[in-house]
């Protein structure tokens, strides 16, 4: 079972912060291969949504964007990760839904605006999000623009 805890970056703490930073990087740079600058300058101004176990180990997260910040019309969730300790476990919907209904509590109900590696649209797909635009390439890994109305 995992717990959300949804925090603005100033009431992360250090250990948080870390933890975070930690699977991020774990996840998008060396599992992903992909070398990219994490540290965007969004952290500051998003919401940080922490799915902890029963040990208060970071296992899930995502963040959540305000409108403008990510884009001009769209509240947004990013970095939408799961540990790979805990994959196919059905933590990944869990963090989904958890994030929508943050997101809608923070900004407002809504659409809301992704940038979903590709290979994943089924799978965002099956919460309600529509592609829009053609795929573009994002440090090299195939991304899809989807809002979910």
């Amino acid at each position: 079972m995992v717990r959300f805890v949804c925090l603005p970056f100033g009431e992360l703490t250090v250990w948080q912060l870390y933890a975070v930073l930690a699977l991020r990087q774990e996840v998008f740079v060396v599992e992903q291969t992909c070398y990219y600058q994490d540290a965007d300058g969004k952290d500051l101004e998003a919401w940080h949504l922490l799915g902890l176990d029963s040990q208060d180990t970071l296992v899930a997260y995502a963040r959540i964007l305000p409108r403008g910040l990510a884009y001009p019309d769209y509240p947004a969730i990013g970095r939408i990760i799961t540990s790979p300790s805990v994959r196919r476990t059905g933590i990944g919907r869990q963090l989904v839904n958890a994030a929508i209904d943050q997101c809608q509590q923070l900004c407002g109900s809504g659409p809301i605006k992704i940038g979903a590696q590709a290979y994943l649209e089924y799978f965002y797909r099956s919460f309600g999000f529509e592609t829009t635009g053609a795929p573009y390439l994002e440090d090299g890994i195939p991304h899809l623009h989807m809002i979910r109305p």
